[in-house]
């Protein structure tokens, strides 16, 4: 059996797809393909996006019910603290990733898409979290849930495991664009090319910003934006971006 997670490279983006057909379900080598993936995409600096998305019909309907079912406790602990792992690497990741939704996006899928920057959904795509109807709680990424749509609507999908649609995903501000099913790549696409033509260390910075102001209190975050600002000026960036603002050109980061 070939790996569960491909990665295909196409120039400074990594397009990363869950390829374990038909529902791309989540057991411990999938898990570990993940987090070994990006730690290594962590570590090479010519990467500046990545794009995850699903083979088939589904994103990820998650956990594969078959490997949760015979846990103990302590196995419990195991399983979800790899998980945690894995998807802290996507979040933590030093450049934007970007959710490709082509489908049913469910439990520690969802968690997983939580975890990127940006989240674009075919008009088909579904999303929830129904850990409850088994038994077990919504953790991990969950925690973003309420910020993010708010309280109320957080608990909903929370406590009764419903699904939401990709519209009302859009609505409620889980995702930033919905597109026709066959309209996904393409658009996903278009997004990478907008990352890619900004500054290569104004995006890492700005990626270290979003996930740091996630997790730390108002006057922390100022600071560190402070601290950011003047930090992209140890680039050329900031001057050859200017220029070409001044000169009616586009900007060559590269040179």
């Amino acid at each position: 059996m070939g790996s569960p997670l491909t990665l295909q490279r196409s120039g400074a983006a990594v397009w990363c797809t869950l390829d374990r057909p038909p529902l791309n379900l989540f057991e411990p080598t999938l898990i570990r393909a993940v987090r070994d993936s990006f730690v290594e995409l962590a570590a090479d600096r010519a990467t500046r996006v990545a794009v995850i998305t699903g083979t088939g019909r589904a994103f990820t309907a998650g956990m594969d019910v078959r490997v949760l079912r015979d846990l103990d406790t302590g196995r419990a602990r195991d399983l979800i603290t790899t998980l945690h792992d894995a998807i802290a690497a996507v979040h933590q990741a030093p450049f934007p990733v970007i959710a490709a939704v082509n489908g049913p996006c469910l439990g520690a899928g969802f968690e997983l898409a939580l975890a990127c920057d940006l989240r674009v959904a075919a008009a088909g795509a579904s999303f929830g979290l129904p850990e409850v109807r088994v038994g077990v709680p919504s953790v991990i990424q969950a925690a973003l849930l309420p910020p993010m749509i708010g309280p109320g609507r957080a608990a909903e999908m929370l406590l009764t495991g419903a699904s939401i649609t990709a519209a009302q995903a859009l609505d409620w501000g889980l995702v930033n664009r919905v597109v026709p099913d066959d309209r996904l790549r393409a658009t996903a696409e278009e997004v990478v090319a907008k990352i890619l033509a900004s500054g290569p260390e104004a995006i890492r910075l700005q990626k270290e910003l979003i996930v740091r102001w996630r997790e730390t209190d108002l006057a922390t975050a100022v600071r560190y934006g402070i601290h950011a600002f003047a930090t992209a000026y140890a680039t050329a960036e900031p001057r050859e971006g200017m220029n070409a603002y001044l000169d009616k050109r586009p900007p060559n980061f590269e040179r």
